[in-house]
Formats: C-alpha cells, structure tokens, sequence
C-alpha cells in the first residue's frame, strides 16, 4: 500500500509541484491550502505524513501543529518554512515537528526528508496495529476487534477509542478528549463526550467479564483494564 501524504501549502504553485512529484515517486497524496481545511482533511482520513507549511491563511500552521499533535504524537510532521522565520522553526520543533526545509527548497531535500522521516516510523513496527487487552484495532483497515469478536463502530466512535489506544492507562480529562477527537473549534454540547462514550462501552463492554474504558469521577476516563461488577 502506497504511504499517504498530506501536503497543507496556501502557495497554489508549490503545493503542485509537491502533488506532482510525490505522486511521481509513488506515494498518494492530498492537499490543502488553509489551515482549516488542513485540519479537516488530516481528521478525515488516515495519513503517514504531514508537509505542513507555517504561513497559512485561517489558521496559522503552528496552531494546526498544536492540534494534530493534541490527536496524533507520532505521526511525522515536516514544516515548510521561511529562510528567515528561525524563532517559528524553533517553536515548530518545539511543538513536535520532526523536521523543517527552508524555502526555496529543492525538490530532492524534500524527498530525502520524507523518506527519512517514514523510515524512522515504520522501522519499529506496524504503527497502525494497537493493542489492548483483548482489544485489537487496526487504523490501515478501520477494524476493530475484541477477543476475535468483530465490533462495528462509526467514525466518530473509532476515532475516539483510537485516542484512548493511543493513550492507555492515561487519565484522559473532558477537555483532552474533546480537542483531540472533536477538533479545538468545536463548539457544540460537552456531553457529546458522555453519549459516545456509553455508545463505545456498549459495543466493546457489554456481556464481557473485564471492561476497558472507566470513568475517572470528576476528571475524565482512562482505558484500564478491570472487573466487571455486574
């Protein structure tokens, strides 16, 4: 399977020419030209990269940083950035970016930096397999399984147990959940959390001895392994 790449760059003549040769080395690409639509294309789709440029209309590119981070800390993040703009790589890199390349770049850096990046992902394993318990999800597939048992989930739902296998034995507040599962510009009711989380005991915990997703009274939830008390 071809690795994806997300390319998020107003300047309509770079993000092209990026399209263009990424495809031309065999990897599937996507594009964005704001920093808003960057976000909800990364939220909709599986990506094995990010290229994410700092200057970007809507929302500044170290903000859409700050946000995949909050939701993914391991996917490769490369900033594209300004010959002059040193206090915003430092910042980006500070945020968890694992590499820059300067403008005007040449197409081979950026190739080199690319490979780089996804060897260091890719080398320790399949990244895209999680683990827990009985509990098995694949983020390649989107399928989700307890104990060989198929569990049939919405997107919304898989996203947020993907969080919590990204997360495990980690208390989880209200707040983090929402920004990484919901997005930071998300304002609808709290209690979206709440809904979904019943939605996603009932389809991994009901009937089981053990459960895996417990409530932290008065800060979140957390996914831990425990006895069932029914």
């Amino acid at each position: 399977m071809a690795e994806r790449i997300l390319i998020v760059e107003d300047e309509k003549s770079i993000a092209r020419v990026l399209e263009l040769e990424l495809t031309y080395e065999g990897y599937e690409t996507g594009v964005s030209h704001t920093g808003a639509d960057g976000l909800i294309k990364f939220r909709e789709e599986p990506w094995d990269l990010v290229l994410l440029d700092l200057m970007l209309p809507e929302i500044h590119g170290l903000d859409v940083l700050k946000r995949i981070r909050a939701s993914d800390p391991v996917i490769p993040v490369i900033l594209l950035t300004a010959k002059n703009d040193v206090k915003d790589k430092v910042a980006g890199l500070d945020l968890g970016a694992n590499d820059y390349v300067t403008k005007p770049f040449e197409i081979e850096e950026v190739l080199a930096r690319i490979r780089a990046c996804l060897r260091l992902t890719t080398g320790s394993g399949n990244s895209s397999l999680h683990r827990f318990g009985e509990l098995e999800l694949n983020e390649s597939t989107r399928e989700v399984s307890r104990a060989g048992r198929q569990v049939e989930l919405t997107p919304r739902e898989f996203d947020l147990l993907l969080y919590f296998l990204r997360n495990p034995l980690q208390v989880l507040s209200r707040e983090q959940v929402l920004n990484a599962v919901w997005g930071y510009d998300y304002y609808g009711d709290t209690n979206v959390i709440d809904v979904y989380i019943r939605y996603l005991r009932k389809k991994v915990d009901a009937g089981e001895s053990t459960t895996y997703i417990q409530t932290v009274r008065g800060i979140g939830y957390v996914l831990k392994e425990q006895a069932n008390e029914a």
